[in-house]
């Protein structure tokens, strides 16, 4: 039973951690900048046109350790994601400023799952996605150390993948974390809504400075530590046979990112290419392709990132809670939507018009 003296800890969490992050952002981007830690524009898939300091996660990771120091209870497992997430930050400090190359950083995050795994980070149970088997739970036995590293691997590597749009990566991280840490209050994890607060709080600080138009990005640094995070955590805290349906929980939090990686694998595969060199084809580019801005694509993002959480928070829940659940998500949704979509129809027409404009002065030019 979640008591008044842990929604006392987690909002402090969420304060502590917000203004950590927000105030140490300024000076992480000014160190980032004497030590050359800048992302310049030299690929087409880069959506920026300046050098942009990199660098940010290191603000986050600060916010983030400091709350959890403070506000959670340093168990075991807990103390394993820590040290876990530290190696990842260190490497992702280091690529920030020299660039490494993929094999080396692919290795150090394995090391990194195995220092979780060592301490019980460990995917032992989950129940059985065949609801109608007679088997209710499927245990991994001697697979679950390779499964557990697998999927702290690939959700490492799928919020670095969406980190391509200015307040992308982590406003998803910051949707997934909030989703995760009302899954905790239902069922009752005290450490694990710590936790998330800790992380909710230190991404909704750096956001200021990393929404369009970006001061700084969190770089692989700020990507890699948020991955790490939110798999480790959904593994003590979603991973968990609350219901018969509960495997879907995690992959529902983590879907945008997940489904963003596993599309961008196989299309890479289809195509004969490398399926761990970058392109330019992942769902953010591909809305801007479609003529929306930065803006509206993250938006809209954002909004399929909320409802897939908003869905594995209905899996947790039952009864009157679920349905007032859907109705507040489909109005807001909605709403949302709604409104980038008439944004972006404006624009459009605005566009053809100025466009129509050029060409008749261009046919009168002619004449």
């Amino acid at each position: 039973m979640i008591n008044n003296g842990t929604y006392l800890d987690i909002i402090l969490a969420i304060v502590i951690a917000g203004v950590l992050s927000f105030l140490t952002t300024p000076i992480v981007k000014h160190f980032a900048a004497s030590v050359g830690a800048m992302d310049v524009p030299t690929e087409a898939r880069r959506v920026h046109d300046h050098p942009i300091p990199r660098l940010g996660g290191l603000a986050i990771f600060i916010a983030f350790l400091v709350a959890v120091v403070l506000f959670a209870n340093i168990t075991k497992q807990v103390r394993g994601i820590l040290l876990g997430a530290l190696v990842v930050v260190i490497i992702g400090v280091i690529d920030d400023i020299t660039p490494l190359p993929a094999l080396l950083k692919f290795i150090v995050q394995i090391g990194a799952a195995l220092i979780a795994v060592y301490h019980g980070v460990v995917i032992e149970v989950l129940s059985n996605p065949l609801v109608m088997s007679a088997t209710e739970y499927l245990k991994f036995g001697s697979l679950a150390i390779p499964i557990t590293v697998l999927w702290i691997v690939a959700i490492t590597n799928s919020v670095n993948l969406i980190d391509g749009l200015d307040g992308l990566a982590v406003g998803v991280s910051a949707i997934a974390s909030v989703m995760m840490l009302v899954i905790a209050l239902i069922v009752s994890e005290h450490n694990v809504a710590v936790i998330l607060a800790a992380l909710v709080g230190a991404c909704v600080g750096f956001m200021p400075y990393n929404i369009n138009p970006a001061k700084i990005f969190m770089g692989d640094t700020g990507a890699l530590l948020l991955g790490f995070v939110l798999a480790t955590v959904s593994i003590i805290g979603l991973f968990k046979f609350y219901a018969v349906i509960s495997f879907a929980v995690p992959f529902l939090v983590l879907g945008l990112p997940l489904f963003d990686t596993g599309f961008a694998f196989f299309r890479r595969l289809i195509h004969g290419q490398n399926p761990m060199k970058p392109d330019r084809g992942h769902f953010h580019h591909r809305l801007l392709d479609k003529g929306f801005s930065q803006k509206q694509a993250v938006a809209i993002l954002y909004v399929i990132a909320a409802v897939l959480g908003l869905a594995a928070v209905v899996i947790t829940t039952g009864g009157e809670m679920r349905a007032i659940i859907f109705v507040i998500a489909f109005c807001i949704c909605g709403a949302i939507m709604a409104a980038i979509m008439r944004k972006h129809k404006k624009q459009t027409q605005e566009q053809n018009t100025e466009e129509e404009k050029e060409k008749n002065e261009d046919n009168k030019e002619e004449k």
